[in-house]
């Protein structure tokens, strides 16, 4: 099989910048700069959705819980199918997976776009709609993430993990500026039909990529997922790494949920600043992404995830209380870097730590547990916004993560750097 420029997409290239061992050594194989840039776009149509659901659900109903129940929405069917999931990339040809993955997106995305047009859509629907995309995300996230294996070699797995990194943090930094511009100048339902349009890029690129055969060992539904549960409560390393990925979902979660409720009623913006607030966290992210990799190597593990959890505790503090634009940006701007450099760092740990036989279960173990805790920290958080305050929501957030910090560093250290590797 060849890339769109002609080359066989399992010979990688070498030199420059691309050489082995540098950060952007993945691009030299052809199928990953195919499905690095393919999936590029398919993130980028999921951030203007994203954008034009939340800044909808604003436009629909007052409620600071529905509000945030839009973020928690893309997150709860993680948390309930993803072990499923995983079980099913183990099983099966995991090229196969992420295509019906992202088809069960592409008709999701496409009847709510038409059901938006109609002017037929309520809250419940669009939490309803939202939550359909979320099970194709659920089911394609092992897949995808146990897939990285096959499109580069062993030593360039940190810098892929880190790099797939970019491509969804440059969509975050463009897709919403792109949405709430876009909303302003037509409707959410034009941004849902950008979205599904989105998908076909990646659907094509799949539809050519032919990896080296894998013939899974197949085992019955329950069977295989008690083998991943079974592994992931064994290994030390890896209960480590999902408690550390659980407690720090559950207290950044406030930051995406409650921004669309900061802007519309604190700062009196409109879906340009939120779109431009969620740019600036991206950016924050993609500038991170690039040195996480070396720092992780000078600092080790458990150094990145304790400062960077600490400084997006500390973010929140501007969230809460600023009331006009400029605190906010440079709030985004700032947790967008803490955001990558912790789910970069607990992502590569789990990876180094899961065998090849079961890795889909173990990635889709670590997701359930990571965005379930966001899933559970915005239903939460969305519920004391309107029980008490927006700012008191938020800040409670932040003391969340800086008092679980220094007891999650006693109780579950970041594994070292040999420790459990497979």
């Amino acid at each position: 099989m060849t890339a769109p420029g002609g080359e066989p997409l399992d010979e990688p290239a070498s030199g420059g910048l691309t050489a082995p061992g540098r950060a952007l050594a993945p691009f030299r194989f052809p199928a990953f700069r195919a499905l690095w840039t393919a999936n590029l776009a398919s993130n980028l149509g999921s951030m203007v959705q994203s954008t034009g659901a939340a800044w909808l659900m604003t436009d629909l109903t007052k409620s600071h819980q529905l509000i945030a129940l839009v973020q928690a929405s893309t997150t709860i069917p993680i948390l309930l199918l993803a072990v499923f999931a995983g079980a099913i990339a183990d099983n099966h040809d995991r090229r196969k997976v992420m295509l019906a993955a992202q088809v069960v997106m592409l008709i999701a995305s496409s009847a709510l776009a038409l059901m938006t047009w109609a002017g037929a859509i309520g809250p419940l629907s669009l939490l309803a709609f939202t939550l359909a995309v979320g099970a194709g995300t659920a089911l394609n996230g092992p897949a995808w993430q146990a897939s990285v294996r096959l499109q580069v070699g062993p030593g360039d797995l940190p810098q892929a993990i880190s790099i797939n990194t970019i491509a969804y943090n440059l969509a975050r930094s463009v897709g919403p500026a792109l949405g709430g511009l876009l909303i302003a100048l037509t409707s959410p339902a034009h941004a849902f039909a950008l979205n599904a349009l989105s998908y076909l890029a990646l659907i094509v690129v799949l539809l050519r990529w032919r990896p080296e055969a894998r013939w899974p060992q197949r085992q019955p539904m329950l069977a295989s997922i008690r083998t991943g549960i079974a592994f992931c409560a064994r290994s030390s390393p890896v209960r480590r790494i999902l408690l550390r990925g659980m407690c720090f979902g559950l207290g950044a979660a406030g930051f995406h949920a409650l921004l669309p409720v900061v802007v519309r009623e604190r700062v009196h913006g409109t879906e340009v600043e939120y779109g431009l607030l969620l740019g600036a966290f991206g950016i924050g992210s993609i500038i991170t992404a690039l040195w996480i990799a070396p720092a992780r190597r000078r600092l080790g593990s458990e150094a990145v995830v304790s400062i960077a959890a600490l400084i997006f505790a500390v973010m929140m503090i501007p969230l809460a209380m600023a009331v006009t634009l400029p605190p906010l940006l440079a709030s985004a701007l700032v947790a967008g870097g803490a955001w990558v450099a912790t789910f970069t760092t607990l992502n590569v740990a789990m990876q180094l730590r899961s065998p090849e036989n079961i890795l889909g279960r173990c990635l889709a173990i670590y997701q359930a547990l990571t965005f379930g805790g966001l899933a559970l920290g915005s239903y939460a958080l969305g519920l004391l916004a309107d029980l008490l305050s927006v700012p008191t929501a938020i800040l409670g957030a932040a003391v969340f993560l800086a008092l679980t910090l220094p007891v999650l560093r006693w109780l579950a250290p970041m594994p070292g750097r040999e420790e459990g590797r497979v």
